[in-house]
């Protein structure tokens, strides 16, 4: 949102008004009331539903609890939907559910200090984790969702606590920190194919994405001398160079931000774009939508003029979107055709993670069968893996 968005609202007959603060984008609501425990949490689905911004002024953790109600009811209602005729509608009914809870639950809201403190009964002092997500405070007050700060008050301890990563060795030099807005690798098994898959060249690689440089960092401590890492977003390069010095890696891999390629040409060149090519609802979904495959089909059409003679392009892709049915059969393998590009060999493995197992997940009819694959790429006339 733009930094001169507003919220108003009326306290005492008077007009009061604060910043607007949205890291989902969403814009301010147009109207909001001031509520407190006397609530219920049937009124407040039914008010913001309607679009109206709830305003807590009383205790901070029965704001919690009430937000944790609604959450209850939107699960309710996303149960009772019909059962899905395909996997593409039961993906778009999931992110038809998904939008419309985050939506109503973001309704809920709360006003900050012009230093991030929360004035209210029992509740946490949040300025740190708000000062490493939104920057240094400016001393204007703002307005927030509640479900927002929370969210930034996981990653913060996330980001103190940070994600063990079996590829990357032995703890306790083994742990990546994401920041906030910057996608954490979960999915262990792809870096795992990284890890195991034959380098062709012990010199130079490019880390095209880098996100929070586990994939770069896994590079160099697989040997590789030189890494270039690029990323477009300020908080990614912020992210990685701070896990590249927290590694003892930093003296191998150059940040840079760009789109893409850097300019020159490398042995070995990895990928690991956003594997569903779909719209993302807010900017924290650009790790996993990429819509119109726009970041892949940039990747792949760029690889050739940017491979050494004899290099390697590195595609870690997971075949979710064709069981969803939001990519067709043989589809990325034409994509690879007609980037000019071959495959060398792809390396498969299955996931690990707790949703693949997890039967109550909507979509896990896909995720049943899904495959990770690395698909190591060469420039020139297509070949069999």
């Amino acid at each position: 949102m733009s930094d001169d968005a507003r919220v108003e609202w009326a306290d005492g007959g008077r007009t009061q008004s604060a910043r607007w603060r949205s890291e989902a984008g969403a814009p301010p609501p147009k109207r909001i009331e001031l509520v407190d425990d006397t609530l219920t949490a049937d009124r407040a689905w039914a008010l913001a539903s309607e679009g109206t911004g709830l305003l807590w002024r009383s205790d901070f953790q029965n704001a919690r609890q009430l937000l944790q109600a609604m959450s209850r009811r939107a699960d309710r209602k996303a149960h009772k939907r019909a059962a899905p005729a395909s996997p593409l509608e039961a993906f778009h009914q999931h992110r038809m559910a998904q939008g419309q809870r985050a939506r109503v639950l973001a309704k809920v809201l709360v006003r900050l200090e012009g230093d991030y403190g929360i004035d209210l009964p029992r509740a946490p002092d949040l300025r740190l984790a708000c000062a490493q997500a939104w920057g240094p405070a400016d001393g204007q007050p703002c307005v927030a969702s509640l479900r927002e700060l929370l969210g930034i008050v996981g990653a913060f301890e996330w980001r103190k606590k940070g994600v063990e990563i079996a590829a990357l060795g032995d703890p306790p030099g083994n742990r990546i920190h994401p920041h906030y807005g910057v996608f954490s690798p979960v999915r262990g098994e792809y870096l795992a194919l990284i890890a195991a898959a034959p380098l062709p060249s012990m010199e130079l690689a490019f880390d095209i994405g880098t996100g929070t440089g586990v994939i770069a960092a896994l590079l160099a401590r697989r040997g590789v001398q030189r890494i270039v890492a690029t990323d477009v977003d300020a908080r990614a390069l912020a992210c990685a160079r701070a896990n590249f010095a927290s590694l003892g890696v930093a003296g191998r891999v150059e940040l840079l931000q760009a789109d893409l390629f850097p300019a020159d040409r490398a042995p070995l060149i990895v990928c690991n774009p956003p594997w569903l090519p779909a719209r993302p609802a807010s900017p924290l979904e650009h790790a996993i939508y990429d819509e119109g495959g726009a970041m892949l089909r940039g990747f792949l059409e760029g690889l050739p003029a940017h491979l050494e003679p004899g290099g390697e392009g590195w595609l870690v892709i997971s075949d979710l979107a064709v069981h969803l049915g939001l990519r067709a059969p043989g589809e990325l393998e034409a994509m690879f055709a007609a980037a000019g590009l071959r495959v060398i060999a792809r390396h498969d493995v299955r996931p690990t993670h707790p949703k693949a197992a997890d039967r109550t997940d909507p979509l896990h009819a896909a995720r049943s069968k899904e495959i990770t694959t690395l698909w190591r790429l060469g420039a020139g006339a297509s070949g069999k893996p």
